[in-house]
């Protein structure tokens, strides 16, 4: 018999993104009880699984004594300068992947409020697809298992309650880093008049892991490049084509009452510190 789905996507989102200590159940934001937090506002997927062949699209992580490694070192010094800042705060935003996750991380760059309630074929096409992004990464984790920096700098993260669980997990790529970027194209495919601003937000998601101190910079940018393999996978499924044409239909039907609200300039704000 087949572990329930709930129960399994938990389990691989846990590896491939790392999570809280346990494997707990992915719950949608639509039918979850308010006084229950839901760990992953995700979906059922789309395809599953890993990416294939993720180990040869992407290189080892940096070797010791690379030039690689040596600019890994040089942001991450950067990025503990930045402890306690606005942006370093919007990084832990950006960490948690609860419930209205892509409501906090992209209505500002999508000029509106997305949510169950404004959007609702658009956030089930970025819960499915986000479970796809985020179990992508998880071949090549387990390949390499590379630490994160908090191990070896032994500075703290911007999320400490997920440093234990996310010392068993490895670093390269991000999980967290392949959902980010993967919404902001779904984002743009839906809205290309602000695909720019839609794709930054997505790259500044996922270099948010590396601001909080727990991923590398090489992480992130490898976590951007398996979402962009996995993005152009999920067009040859039907149903994902089909929600996609969904999300796209209802975003026409959008008013100009639809402009996001002064909340965006505080994000505008941080993100120009890094």
């Amino acid at each position: 018999m087949k572990p329930k789905f709930s129960a399994l996507l938990a389990m691989v989102l846990v590896a491939a993104c790392a999570g809280a200590g346990t494997a707990e159940p992915v719950v949608q934001a639509s039918s979850a009880s308010a006084a229950a937090p839901v760990k992953y506002d995700l979906g059922q997927p789309y395809l599953g699984g890993p990416l294939p062949a993720g180990e040869s699209l992407v290189p080892p992580p940096p070797a010791a004594g690379s030039a690689r490694l040596a600019l890994d070192q040089e942001f991450n010094r950067h990025a503990l300068s930045l402890s306690g800042s606005a942006r370093w705060q919007l990084a832990a935003r950006d960490a948690d992947l609860g419930t209205g996750w892509f409501t906090r991380a992209f209505s500002c760059a999508a000029g509106g409020k997305i949510s169950d309630e404004t959007t609702p074929a658009i956030a089930h096409l970025l819960r499915r697809s986000g479970t796809d992004f985020g179990m992508s990464t998880g071949g090549v984790k387990d390949i390499y298992l590379r630490p994160r920096p908090f191990m070896e700098n032994g500075q703290p993260s911007c999320t400490p309650a997920d440093e234990a669980s996310l010392r068993s997990n490895g670093s390269y790529p991000s999980g967290h880093s392949a959902i980010g970027y993967g919404a902001g194209l779904v984002l743009a495919a839906i809205f290309p008049d602000r695909a720019t601003r839609l794709a930054a937000r997505g790259r500044a998601f996922g270099e948010s892991r590396a601001i909080c101190n727990v991923h590398w910079r090489s992480d992130v940018e490898e976590g951007r490049i398996i979402a962009s393999a996995s993005f152009a996978r999920l067009q040859s499924d039907s149903q994902f084509a089909a929600d996609l044409a969904a999300a796209r239909a209802e975003a026409r039907t959008l008013d100009a009452g639809w402009e996001a609200a002064s909340a965006c300039d505080s994000e505008a704000a941080a993100l120009s510190e890094e």
